[in-house]
């Protein structure tokens, strides 16, 4: 087992009906957590980086370099990817750098424009081996694409899937980015429709909101890769900060990141059972 690209680990889940976890790393434990946790579930793991957490490193390079090696290591297959990047420059650097995988957002851009730029993605990508997620459209608001009011058409995306070749579609269903509270409310049937209307496998952005039960819903109506990062993020941060207000609080970082990066990874394996479960 090795790095792989995403898309056939993402359709060999839809064939199967169970949920791809993809985690997002943003330091370099959160790799080895999800490595681990992959490892003990023996499941495909999608282990990702945001374009923000690239800018927080200062470049890509650093960040990524460590999580290509942990995730060449790892026991089962894992696709290492660049999420949400608007940064054509970013995306070839993965490219280079060995990323099986890059989403390209374009959705805040014209619709003609947005088409033709993921297309070109998808040509770079796809010379390289490299699948590509894409996002549709541009719906406005402030919140983006994956505010709770916004919907995606069916047929918009399937239209969008063939003339850009990409070979994942991020839809925007009911979730929405960064939430701390899991009661988001997913449309189970907008997603069976966007499914049945779109050949490739469809993707979940801001699952921290949703519940375990949302989620195997979803999950059960069609959605393939499912994005958690908020959600990990929480856990991780409630491990560490219950040893740092303790009496005694260690010094030494590896005292309260150790303890945080082990909290990061049960419940990233307890989520992907959930995921495969549904």
């Amino acid at each position: 087992m090795t790095l792989s690209p995403l898309a056939p680990l993402a359709q060999a889940a839809r064939r199967a009906g169970r949920g791809l976890a993809a985690f997002n790393v943003i330091h370099l434990e959160n790799a080895e957590s999800f490595a681990a946790a992959a490892e003990e579930t023996g499941i495909p793991v999608v282990m990702q980086i945001s374009q923000n957490a690239a800018r927080y490193h200062g470049s890509l390079a650093p960040i990524a370099l460590g999580t290509l090696e942990i995730a060449r290591t790892c026991a089962v297959d894992v696709a290492v990817h660049l999420d949400h990047a608007d940064d054509r420059d970013l995306v070839d650097e993965a490219l280079r750098l060995g990323f099986t995988s890059v989403m390209y957002d374009g959705s805040r851009l014209p619709d003609a424009e947005n088409r033709a730029r993921t297309a070109a993605v998808v040509r770079a990508a796809h010379a390289c081996g490299a699948s590509v997620e894409a996002e549709l459209g541009e719906v406005g608001g402030k919140d983006g694409v994956h505010a709770p009011h916004v919907r995606t058409d069916p047929a918009e995306a399937a239209r969008f899937v063939a003339d850009t070749g990409v070979d994942l579609l991020a839809v925007a269903v009911g979730s929405s980015h960064a939430m701390t509270t899991r009661d988001a409310e997913l449309d189970t049937d907008l997603i069976a429709r966007i499914a049945a209307a779109v050949p490739v496998p469809l993707v979940l952005h801001g699952s921290s909101g949703v519940s375990d039960a949302g989620i195997q819903a979803a999950i059960r109506a069609g959605m393939t890769k499912i994005n958690v990062s908020t959600h990990l993020n929480q856990v991780l941060t409630r491990s560490v900060r219950e040893i740092l207000v303790a009496d005694g609080a260690p010094v030494d970082t590896r005292r309260w990141f150790g303890p945080g990066r082990e909290a990061g990874r049960v419940e990233a394996q307890r989520l992907q059972r959930v995921f495969a479960a549904a």
